[in-house]
């Protein structure tokens, strides 16, 4: 019972970290590097701040009331659920065609083959776990096998492009420029969307919950945005020891052109690997935190859940398959998981003081008011995103 435990808190970690590891993460990382140079660094600083204060509050409540977040909204205000439910099931439908199309670029590096042909053996590949009798453990195998593959591979990229780290370091604190929009962008790509739930979603499913798992449930949320967090220090400093070369990063596929240019032509290879391995997890992510939350909604939904999981997959490999990457649907969607972190945050907030919700539980005080202020920041940044880019074109 004891390895099960820890497997499940090491597998949530790994799951929630692979799931922000996507191909959209790759390339938000290089284009910000060579946009902001050295100072980009404060933006990362800024986000793993953010990035936590979200993620514990949102683990601890769901874990203290042994709910999934759309059960736990439906608490606060009846009816907030099944929103929350259809905002993060749509999104995490749209960014899993992406995801797809990721994983088919990333085999067409690695062995040749067409991007399509890629993305249908991927989304074959991520379909055989569920059919697995223990898919969730086989999930968590395969996103911590993967998690270190990214890791790894990273660090010898980053390591072989020399970046001024010093310089770095000192930028993460006085940056020369700093940019509001990478930012929310990051923090976005981090915690947005289904991410943040993914991890406290997968340890309930395992039965961990109740005031006596927080120390663990605390450990592994931090473990989360530790690893995501490492990846995209070690991206940045890639891309940094390359832009600070005076190299210029191909528009067409700037973390690709880190990748070759660090390393000359072996470097593209494993940049094919590592684009896979991001996407293919972000697959199996985005699909089973989706499916947990309509498990909430229909007993169907709970008894047919790895069915569910299935079809979602396969609904996005289709959907590549006929439009293509739909560029101005991810556009329109990323605009969208964006709003969903400080709805969903603001909801386990209020949660938290429901004793209807979490019993006898007392949610602590700077936990609550830094939650308030990341919801209310990352409400304000978005919506006038929305307003920008949508609203006034």
């Amino acid at each position: 019972m004891a390895d099960r435990r820890r497997t499940a808190l090491i597998g949530a970690a790994f799951l929630m970290a692979t799931s922000a590891i996507g191909p959209g993460f790759l390339t938000q990382t290089a284009v910000f590097t060579e946009r902001l140079g050295a100072s980009f660094a404060f933006a990362i600083l800024v986000s793993v701040v953010v990035d936590l204060v979200a993620q514990l509050n949102i683990w601890r409540v769901l874990v203290v009331s042994g709910r999934r977040a759309g059960e736990v909204a439906n608490l606060v205000t009846p009816g907030l659920g099944t929103l929350l439910t259809v905002l993060v099931v749509i999104g995490g439908l749209a960014f899993n065609v992406g995801n797809v199309a990721g994983a088919g670029l990333g085999l067409r590096v690695l062995l040749g083959i067409p991007v399509e042909v890629g993305a249908l053996l991927s989304a074959l590949l991520a379909i055989g776990l569920f059919l697995s009798k223990e898919a969730g453990r086989a999930m968590d195998r395969f996103a911590v096998a993967l998690g270190f593959v990214l890791v790894a591979l990273t660090i010898y990229v980053a390591a072989a492009s020399a970046p001024p780290v010093g310089e770095a370091l000192a930028r993460a604190v006085r940056p020369e420029r700093i940019d509001l929009l990478s930012i929310v962008t990051i923090v976005g790509g981090t915690v947005g969307g289904y991410i943040t739930f993914s991890g406290a979603h997968r340890l309930l499913d395992e039965g961990l919950h109740g005031a006596e798992a927080l120390p663990a449930v605390t450990r592994s949320a931090t473990t989360a945005i530790g690893v995501a967090s490492l990846m995209r220090v070690l991206l940045f400093l890639a891309a940094l020891g390359v832009v600070t070369q005076g190299l210029a990063l191909d528009p067409a596929n700037p973390p690709a052109a880190v990748f070759l240019l660090a390393v000359g032509e072996v470097g593209y290879q494993l940049f094919g690997l590592v684009m896979w391995s991001a996407a293919i997890t972000s697959v199996v992510g985005a699909a089973y935190t989706s499916v947990s939350f309509l498990r909430g909604l229909h007993p169907t939904f709970e008894r047919h859940w790895t069915r569910v999981v299935i079809g979602f997959i396969a609904s996005a490999a289709v959907a590549f398959l006929w439009i293509g990457q739909p560029v101005r649907v991810l556009v329109l969607v990323g605009a969208l998981n964006g709003v969903i972190l400080p709805v969903g945050l603001t909801v386990m907030l209020v949660a938290a003081h429901r004793s209807a919700v979490v019993g006898a539980y007392r949610h602590p005080q700077w936990l609550t008011w830094s939650g308030v202020v990341v919801a209310l920041g990352m409400a304000a940044a978005s919506g006038f995103v929305l307003w920008r880019d949508l609203i006034r074109g």
